[in-house]
């Protein structure tokens, strides 16, 4: 594997200041051969006003324009912000938009309460494009009963046979005094997005001391197939584990268990993308210092992932005034410090003649871009 170009998508440094924050990145691949490029903008991460910005690539990640869309953070009334908006072409040229949107009617609350340990109330939200991302239809809800905290969790899962998959985890809202309970979650629907299943259990610990964080999902070989990675913290030992790695099979629209596997890459989300050789590759963000972005690969379904066969594709200079590391982590302070990282979020899509193209966001605190990284993956 080689690095063979890198550059922006979007450049934050020349952007007035409430602009200057993009984090939360998703990659989608149109049918036309068009990329399209989907973040969090705002004055800061999670900042009460965030909303969301789609930039578009017709030359594998080599330009970028930005589309004209912008969205209403505004629902039924009650003021909001917007995470990440994950994309999907569910027929040619019509477009899938899926974010979750925070309650921001009383704007001193941060999104974690660091007494409850739970999250603001949010809604999961859905929008249409007949154009390629041009216009955009007003927002619909996507109801998910008898989950609370719930938040997007990364691509848009598409099988050749026109299923699709969202993926979100579930936690515990703000004011909510109950124990928490974290779980990793899929709706599937059947006719391009305009039905859901009801949620689908991905990852859960049975005693909720595992957390399977931000599930990053890619599909498998088959039409009913789908791998899964995870950041992976002990609660109890107050310490993140090695990224972890589950491959779950549809079968009924009931997901099938699979064993979760240690994969020992170091590193917290990790982005999952399967080539047509059968090799799974996976973007990790990796803040043990050197902070990294790394580009994996297993030859064997997920089994290994030699670090001889790894590619750093990024180091971070983190200049953000955090507390935490990776072990002995005080919870609560650990929120804290994921709004002050200043690199992160991993994407990958892969590209024609044996390339992947990779996003992530990275800059200094309080100015974050949007980086592309094209990488040749083909062996020999």
């Amino acid at each position: 594997m080689r690095v063979e170009d890198r550059g922006l998508i979007y450049d934050a440094t020349s952007r007035p200041r409430n602009e200057r924050v993009a984090s939360f990145i998703s990659l989608c691949r149109l049918s036309s051969g068009a990329v399209l490029c989907g973040f969090q903008i705002g004055p800061g991460k999670h900042d009460v006003s965030s909303s969301i910005r789609i930039c578009r690539s017709d030359d594998d990640g080599a330009t970028w324009q930005e589309l004209p869309a912008r969205f209403s953070t505004v629902i039924d009334g009650i003021p909001g912000s917007l995470s990440s908006g994950e994309l999907v072409e569910t027929s040619p040229g019509r477009l899938l938009l899926y974010s979750t949107w925070f309650d921001r009617s009383e704007p001193e609350r941060p999104l974690f309460d660091p007494d409850t340990e739970g999250i603001l109330h949010s809604k999961q939200l859905l929008a249409e494009s007949p154009d390629e991302g041009v216009t955009w239809s007003a927002w619909r809800e996507l109801p998910l009963p008898g989950l609370t905290g719930c938040s997007s969790t990364g691509p848009i899962l598409q099988w050749p046979n026109g299923r699709i998959a969202l993926a979100f985890e579930s936690y515990k809202e703000f004011d909510d005094p109950s124990p928490a309970r974290h779980g990793a979650w899929v709706v599937i629907s059947q006719d391009g997005g305009r039905t859901f299943t009801p949620p689908r259990l991905v990852a859960q610990d049975p005693q909720h001391r595992i957390y399977y964080w931000d599930q990053r999902l890619c599909t498998g070989r088959t039409e009913n197939e789908l791998l899964a990675m995870f950041w992976t913290h002990d609660r109890a030992l107050q310490r993140d584990l090695p990224v972890h790695f589950r491959r779950r099979t549809i079968c009924d629209e009931v997901l099938r268990d699979e064993p979760i596997r240690d994969t020992g890459i170091p590193g917290q989300i990790a982005a999952p993308c399967l080539l047509d050789d059968g090799r799974i590759m996976a973007l990790v963000v990796d803040r043990r210092g050197p902070m990294t972005m790394t580009l994996w690969q297993s030859t064997d379904g997920g089994v290994t992932w030699p670090a001889a066969k790894a590619l750093r594709v990024y180091e971070h200079n983190e200049q953000a005034m955090l507390t935490q590391g990776t072990d002995d982590v005080d919870y609560a302070a650990y929120w804290e410090d994921m709004a002050r990282w200043s690199f992160g979020h991993p994407a990958i899509r892969p590209l024609d003649n044996g390339r992947v193209l990779l996003a992530f966001y990275a800059g200094v605190p309080h100015c974050l871009s949007v980086h592309w990284v094209r990488v040749d993956v083909r062996e020999g």
